[in-house]
């Protein structure tokens, strides 16, 4: 790494490849850490890479789920308490359940849902079997734990082995809910009455979450996607103007938070118009730090003033214009390596504001 940021260099895009070229080492250093971590190796001197502060890529997906939530749960509640129903608690802790495991799945939680229903009607007809058909014909604890696992251990293999997400969402459904179901005991209580209305309290919980997905469905793709964009470009021209600057670090772990939650229906351009801002606000950070260096911060701060407004034509002309001034300085040895390494940031953002001018100039795609 520290040979390549001393390779001499004449040309901005030589210098852009070496410095480049150490950041992928960089990156292959923090990856040797975290295998260090998970080897435990006290004795190894740890990097001087500084973390960056949890963000959350976009709060209205969140605040969506928390609604949703909380109208459930509140509207289980007021049937519980209206009605009195003696196995009430049931309902609303097995909705809450759901709805809280499934929210985050965005796209997929109706069918894991659907799926989760599925297997709570299938635990309750293994229950049934197991305490009216089965355990009344032993009486011994071997016994009691042989009729239990002949169904437990097959049922948690098959969740083991389980691939697809509606398949773990059936078998995982399937194995937790049939031992609350038969609900063992040291003196057994054959009465169906209350096992039918304890079975019908879990169900009626996990039914409850599809119907609430239903009815206030998550955001869409489209939607989410748009939204990251926007924020992205929002973020990326206050960071352009405001002082003090954020560290590269902090930036850039946003941004690959919402690369992260980036829908997969989200279109190529989408994704080039998001890669393409994580590298216009790298760049920016470090073209500032460079610019102050190298006593061109004011020329600096007028390009990106016009980048702020959404003129993408105008920022790229004063980008030029300041890429001319620090090739025609006088060589002054780490001065001249500074003006480089500006000229490098300035190809990158140049390059990045040309090819998605339509984006950065007014914003996501309708």
């Amino acid at each position: 790494m520290h040979r390549l940021l001393d390779l001499p260099a004449r040309a901005p895009s030589l210098r852009l490849l070496a410095d480049e070229s150490a950041k992928v080492l960089d990156g292959i250093v923090r990856v040797f850490d975290g295998l260090m971590l998970l080897v435990d190796a006290p004795d190894r001197p740890s990097s001087d890479h500084r973390g960056s502060r949890p963000s959350v890529p976009d709060w209205l997906p969140a605040l969506v789920n928390a609604a949703r939530a909380f109208v459930i749960i509140v509207a289980v509640e007021l049937f519980w308490i209206a009605t009195a129903w003696p196995n009430g608690a049931s309902t609303f802790v097995f909705s809450a359940i759901v709805l809280l495991l499934l929210s985050p799945k965005g796209d997929l939680a109706y069918a894991g849902s659907i799926a989760f229903a599925l297997g709570v009607a299938g635990a309750v007809i293994v229950a049934a079997i197991i305490k009216f058909a089965v355990l009344p014909a032993f009486e011994t604890f071997p016994a009691f734990c042989l009729a239990i696992g002949l169904y437990l251990v097959p049922a948690g293999f098959a969740l083991a082995c389980s691939r697809q997400p509606a398949a773990i969402a059936v078998f995982t459904a399937i194995s937790v809910n049939v031992m609350p179901l038969v609900a063992p005991t040291n003196q057994m209580s054959y009465d169906t009455t209350q096992f039918y209305n304890s079975a019908l309290a879990i169900a009626a919980g996990c039914i409850i979450a599809p119907v609430a997905f239903r009815l206030l469905p998550p955001l869409s793709p489209a939607l989410r996607t748009r939204r990251l964009l926007i924020l992205t470009l929002r973020d990326l021209r206050r960071r352009a103007i405001v002082l003090p600057l954020a560290r590269a670090e902090e930036w850039e772990g946003l941004m690959y938070g919402r690369l992260a939650v980036l829908p997969d229906q989200a279109e190529p351009l989408q994704r080039a118009q998001l890669f393409a801002a994580l590298s216009v606000g790298s760049e920016i950070i470090q073209l500032r730090h460079l610019a102050a260096r190298a006593g061109a911060a004011v020329e600096l701060d007028a390009a990106l003033a016009a980048f702020a407004q959404g003129n993408s034509a105008i920022a790229i002309a004063r980008l030029r214009q300041l890429d001319r001034q620090l090739a025609s300085a006088p060589d002054a040895g780490a001065d001249e390596a500074t003006a480089l390494r500006a000229r490098a940031r300035i190809l990158v953002i140049c390059e990045a504001l040309s090819e998605h001018a339509s984006y950065f100039d007014g914003g996501a795609p309708a």
